[in-house]
C-alpha cells in the first residue's frame, strides 16, 4: 500500500497545544507525557532538562530560575511557530522557576506526531527555541562561592 497524506491523521491537529506553563513547583515527565498523547500520533519525542552539577569547568551547588512577565506569552508564540512548521498532533512544554537542586527537572517539552522523523524535528525545535528565546534566566551557585546569571535573552 502507496503512503498517503490524505488521511486526517497525516495532518496537524485542529488545536495541537494541549500545555503550557511556567511554575514554581515540581514538574512531572508524566504530566507532559499525558498531554501529548492523540491516536493518531506514531512518534512522540520527550526532552527532560535538569539541573546539572557543573557548568563551564565548575561545581554548581544550587540555582534558581526567573522570568520576565512575557515569558508565558513567548512560551506561546514559540509553540505556535513549533505547529506552524510541523504536522503536529500535539505539543506540551512546562519550565520551572524558583530555587532547584541538582537533579531537579528544569524543564520538559513534548511533541506527538504522525512519524518519528518530525517528532524529533518539531521536539528540537521547540527547545532550541525555548532556550535562545523565552525570557527565563538561570542564577547559578557554584561551591566556590562564586555565582553566575545566563539567560535567554
Amino acid at each position: 500500500m502507496a503512503h498517503t497524506n490524505a488521511h486526517p491523521g497525516e495532518q496537524a491537529a485542529a488545536d495541537p497545544i494541549r500545555l503550557l506553563d511556567i511554575r514554581d513547583t515540581p514538574l512531572s515527565v508524566d504530566e507532559v507525557f499525558r498531554a501529548v498523547g492523540d491516536a493518531a500520533a506514531g512518534g512522540t519525542a520527550l526532552f527532560v532538562g535538569t539541573v546539572r552539577n557543573h557548568d563551564g569547568g565548575a561545581d554548581v551547588d544550587t540555582l534558581g530560575y526567573s522570568c520576565h512577565p512575557t515569558a508565558e506569552a513567548e512560551l506561546r508564540r514559540i509553540a505556535e511557530k513549533v505547529v506552524a512548521e510541523y504536522p503536529v498532533r500535539a505539543l506540551a512544554a512546562i519550565h520551572r522557576v524558583g530555587d532547584l537542586e541538582v537533579g531537579d527537572l528544569a524543564v520538559a517539552v513534548a511533541v506527538s506526531c504522525p512519524h518519528r522523523g518530525e517528532a524529533f524535528e518539531a521536539c528540537r525545535k521547540l527547545i532550541d527555541d525555548l532556550k535562545h528565546e523565552v525570557p527565563i534566566w538561570k542564577h547559578q551557585r557554584f561551591s566556590d562561592g562564586t555565582e553566575e546569571w545566563v539567560g535567554a535573552c
